[in-house]
């Protein structure tokens, strides 16, 4: 018997999906994330699945991760302490970046702090054309004095980026080799592997975040292997990118600046199998876990790429699924802030203390708290009874607040999940309304532990008629990692007009990113029969900033492929901004490949229709409280595990699940798809 693991582990919760190759069976566990050490918190849960299953470790054939801790350390500024060598004059450029304030309009806003101290940022004389020509030559000797006086700064990690070594790598090569002989110790990350493309701030902004989290990851990755070792399995260990493939564990040490959005990207991947399971091809994501809430927007079942996002603050040139987060989750903090008003977030109680009613120490309410006033949460246990909680603690936390307020117990509650509502339905016309998209073609896709708990209001908030809870949404992320396939990306910056003169040139380039993409292939044990190529161009008008990547397909680039990428180019201009020129010339700005492997997947297979009655499936009743009543109502609590494909009913109602609780509000219909997903859809 063959078992596949995937594991994500949140700030709050740490989620386990085991899947049997043999007879299809699904599995899932849940335990407390273990902040000091999340290794830690994944051993114990792989451990105890397994012992549920009563599976050895030995039968595992496939070990699948999403993880936060490059992103934790991002965010809370825990990286390693980080030296910079670039060319002389430039190392204030991490510094001044685009010259922008982060909110125009607000004089006081802050720039994030900068990751390199200004006198870890040092400078030696190089220079390399915006052709490729050499203008000055390395000094070799600099370099040294600069590698040894950042040595004896006690710095753990080094980012090298000079300027255009995208074009010719030479001098940050020759550096590397005088870094590993006078400090063999030190994380080193170089620009032309990390991010080889133009835009000098934005480069060295990903290789210096590339080189503040090696550390971290390494220890964190030899951590985990280790773990992972001594509980006996021998199945070869992969972490997820932000893009939505998965690399093994040593390339993922590597290059962690690829891994920041780990966590939530594997629920997208999900989600897009959720589309192919469905049929409801368009679909909002909607994540929401004990921390953040994560939004993503499928067309025609497929998630966006972008090759480059401000993550938190910084600056990143890597692929990336098109993913927007927003400090709004089950621990979210309420408090009222210096003008009198009801605010939720970004301030998290995470795992340890956690919300009130967890009972372990905090006293601020956060958004579990007000459901459990509410009773929209269980009252008095979580995880299907492994978690008990304190409702009177709950209670008492939220009194505090309104007495702030000037509400009652059940406004300020209430008011809490408003808030938190209006945040998330923020976040969401973020990638759909500013975009073009019109929120109400799509379905809203509810995961997460704390998903399907908000996920009505806020579809009723934008006025979305249709949401679908997937069978196991609390730990979705950790499912989309059994569905996902290994992938790597490569790019190269080549700027040049887009006609039959160059087809030959970017010919030459994507030979040069198919022979990396082969040695990844066999790095990382890749069947030929297995290995599937896409390329991609960034393409703008002459005279643009900013480009459009545009698919030049999975053939060899030729001539013929000339024309076909400038219609592609011009319509995508035209759906963007409403114009497109069909004589202006166009430029290719950077040439990329996506390099897939095809891995053996977890498939869910339909199940036949059933009767339309639910009621089998009813274990009990709960008074909860709803705004549209001004008062409590009994509700019906549906089991989750007893609810067959075919069976339909009415809100108000309660579904209750180990992993969540989804809320049917009144007005609402509910029906159990044949793939065991939840459809609510309003009248």
């Amino acid at each position: 018997m063959s078992w596949r693991i995937g594991v994500d582990s949140g700030g709050t919760f740490t989620d386990i999906c085991l899947f049997n190759e043999e007879d299809g069976r699904v599995e899932i566990w849940k335990v407390s994330s273990t902040p000091d050490d999340p290794s830690r918190g994944i051993a114990q849960g792989v451990r105890e699945g397994l012992e549920r299953v009563g599976a050895d470790p030995s039968q595992v054939s496939y070990f699948g991760h999403g993880t936060t801790v490059g992103t934790n350390a991002l965010i809370q500024h825990r990286g390693a302490r980080t030296g910079l060598i670039t060319t002389d004059g430039f190392r204030d450029l991490l510094e001044i970046g685009r010259q922008k304030r982060p909110d125009l309009y607000d004089l006081q806003a802050d720039k994030a702090p900068v990751l390199v101290a200004r006198a870890l940022r040092l400078e030696v004389p190089e220079r390399i054309r915006h052709d490729g020509s050499v203008e000055i030559p390395l000094d070799e000797q600099a370099v040294c004095e600069a590698v040894r006086a950042l040595k004896q700064a006690g710095v753990e990690a080094i980012a090298v980026c000079y300027l255009y070594s995208f074009l010719r790598p030479e001098h940050e090569a020759a550096t590397r080799r005088i870094i590993e002989e006078e400090f063999p110790e030190a994380f080193a990350a170089f620009s032309h592997e990390v991010a080889p493309e133009f835009r000098e701030y934005e480069r060295m902004s990903t290789v210096t975040v590339n080189a503040y989290l090696g550390p971290v990851m390494q220890r964190y990755i030899r951590r985990l292997a280790g773990r992972l070792s001594e509980l006996g399995l021998t199945a070869t260990p992969h972490l997820t990118q932000s893009n939505g493939g998965v690399i093994g564990f040593d390339q993922a040490a590597r290059l962690p600046v690829r891994t920041v959005l780990s966590g939530p990207s594997t629920g997208v991947v999900a989600a897009q199998g959720l589309a192919d399971t469905t049929g409801l091809r368009d679909i909002i994501t909607f994540d929401m876990g004990g921390t953040s809430s994560d939004v993503a927007l499928l067309k025609d079942g497929r998630c966006g790429l972008t090759g480059e996002a401000d993550v938190h603050g910084y600056p990143i040139k890597a692929p990336m699924l098109d993913i927007h987060t927003v400090g709004a989750g089950g621990g979210s903090i309420a408090y009222v802030d210096s003008g009198g008003l009801l605010k939720v977030g970004p301030r998290s109680a995470g795992a340890d203390p956690g919300p009130v009613c967890y009972g372990r120490g905090n006293e601020e309410p956060t958004v579990t708290d007000a459901n459990v006033v509410l009773q929209t949460l269980n009252p008095t246990h979580l995880l299907a009874g492994r978690m008990a909680i304190d409702q009177e603690l709950a209670k008492a936390s939220v009194d505090r607040l309104a007495g702030r307020l000037g509400l009652n117990q059940m406004e300020t509650a209430q008011g809490i999940l408003s808030v938190v509502t209006a945040n998330m339905a923020k976040a969401i016309r973020v990638i759909s309304v500013q975009r073009g998209h019109d929120p109400r073609d799509y379905a809203l896709a509810a995961f997460g532990g704390a998903g399907p708990l908000h996920a009505a209001r806020l579809a009723r908030e934008l006025d979305m008629k249709r949401v679908i809870v997937p069978l196991t949404p609390g730990i979705m992320c950790a499912t989309g990692l059994l569905q996902t396939d290994l992938r790597a990306d490569f790019a190269s910056s080549r700027q040049t007009v887009l006609d039959a003169a160059a087809a030959p040139a970017l010919a030459a380039v994507f030979d040069e990113l198919g022979e990396r993409a082969r040695r990844w292939f066999d790095e990382e044990g890749v069947a030929p029969q297995d290995r599937r190529l896409q390329r991609t161009l960034d393409v703008r008008y002459v005279g643009q900033n900013y480009e459009i990547a545009v698919p030049a397909g999975s053939a060899p680039f030729d001539l013929k492929a000339v024309p076909e990428v400038l219609t592609r180019f011009r319509n995508e201009h035209q759906r963007l901004y409403g114009f497109a020129s069909d004589t202006d010339p166009v430029q290719v700005v950077t040439c990329r490949l996506e390099a897939v492997g095809n891995v053996s997947k977890a498939a869910f297979p339909a199940r036949p229709a059933g009767p339309e009655d639910a009621s089998a499936a009813v274990v009990g009743s709960r008074r909860v409280w709803f705004p549209e009543a001004g008062d409590f109502v009994d509700c019906p609590i549906y089991d989750r595990g007893r609810l067959q494909p075919g069976a339909c009913f009415e809100g108000p109602a309660i579904v209750e699940q180990m992993d969540t609780t989804t809320i049917v509000l009144p007005g609402m219909t509910a029906h159990v798809e044949r793939h065991l997903n939840l459809i609510l859809e309003f009248q």
